[in-house]
């Protein structure tokens, strides 16, 4: 099955096995968008403005292949607990960001990592899946200091220490501190190429989607330059009942894979 999207003038086609989401939870005010504008353009944005909910997608070409990555930006506040549910649901691999200058924030992404194991595995039994769940726990704004810091090192590696799917950074989105290994590691502990993380792919603007082309001329060139990325700056998030087909039709599928299988067996 392949997705199809538009950049452009370029009709771009990508595998759906290679399409992933990316779901980037917390508190307000820890820094959620300020990751995510790094991870995307290398920027650091000094105002502040609520999210509501932020939804980007960037493509990737990687020695041929086509990939997808969908991000979530997430509401601080989350006033909607089931469109939360359904965010964590479609969710593919998480960053869980809290401040080091606020406990409460700390205390919020606790929470958080025990509703994603909760709804996770949920959604487990009824597919009985045995995929990991590739997490990242990061403690943003280490530039502050010692002086500020609320939330000692240990108290957050803890979280992480049974998991070998979710590892701990303490980084800083207005510095670039960590930033690029944090996603590294979790694209890593994904099994998605490495190439995805912000450092390692060349970016190309919108203008030049034509170089995704399977037909182009450029084509045969990317091929043999390794790794490009491409935001997409007309993606929308889908819809409730977009998301919630997705999810019935992953239960579906995975339990006629196991019908098959019983087949196969016997």
């Amino acid at each position: 099955m392949m997705k199809t999207l538009s950049s452009g003038n370029c009709t771009l086609s990508v595998p759906a096995k290679n399409s992933y989401r990316m779901v980037v939870l917390g508190a307000s005010r820890v820094g959620k968008s300020s990751i995510v504008s790094r991870f995307l353009n290398g920027r650091f944005e000094d105002q502040y403005t609520p999210t509501i909910e932020d939804f980007h997608r960037k493509v990737y070409n990687i020695r041929g292949d086509m990939y997808q990555l969908d991000i979530l930006d997430t509401s601080g506040n989350h006033p909607f607990p089931a469109m939360r549910r359904l965010s964590i649901l479609t969710g593919d691999v998480f960053v869980l960001v809290f401040s080091l200058d606020n406990r409460e924030s700390f205390d919020e992404v606790k929470r958080l990592q025990k509703q994603i194991l909760e709804v996770k595995s949920c959604l487990k039994n009824k597919t009985k899946e045995t995929a990991d769940l590739p997490m990242v726990i990061c403690g943003n704004k280490n530039d502050h200091g010692e002086l500020y810091r609320k939330v000692r090192s240990e108290e957050a590696e803890k979280l992480v220490s049974s998991d070998e799917n979710c590892a701990y950074f303490e980084v800083s989105a207005k510095k670039n501190t960590n930033v690029d290994e944090m996603f590294y590691v979790l694209f890593s502990m994904a099994k998605l190429p490495h190439e995805m993380s912000p450092a390692l792919h060349r970016k190309i603007s919108v203008q030049y989607g034509d170089t995704f082309h399977q037909k182009s001329f450029r084509m045969r060139r990317v091929k043999e330059m390794d790794a490009y990325g491409m935001i997409s700056p007309f993606a929308r998030r889908p819809s409730v009942k977009s998301d919630l087909k997705y999810i019935k039709s992953k239960v579906l599928r995975e339990g006629q894979a196991r019908e098959r299988e019983k087949c196969t067996i016997q």
